[in-house]
């Protein structure tokens, strides 16, 4: 019967991984916002949604730049839409 070593061997984290894992890392703390500014979160992603889709319309001869527009879009539309839900569902 074989028995494998290599559960007893933790791979070392990389950096990025160490910086996520640490509790004072900047990524896992929480932020504070202004009022005005998180009472206007979903209005600015709604707009950059809107102003996206409306710049899209006038792109006529780079197509590589359509879908990265049109994701763009369907993202900031259906964050601002996201936020909008989660905050009349609360």
């Amino acid at each position: 019967m074989m028995f494998s070593d290599a559960t007893a061997k933790l791979p070392a984290l990389t950096e990025s991984r160490q910086a996520t894992q640490s509790p004072d890392s900047i990524l896992s703390r929480k932020i504070w916002l202004p009022k005005v500014f998180y009472d206007a979160l979903p209005c600015f992603y709604i707009a950059a949604g809107l102003a996206a889709l409306f710049a899209t319309l006038y792109i006529s001869d780079w197509f590589w730049v359509l879908p990265h527009s049109l994701l763009f879009t369907a993202a900031c539309l259906h964050m601002g839409a996201f936020i909008l839900k989660r905050r009349d569902r609360d």
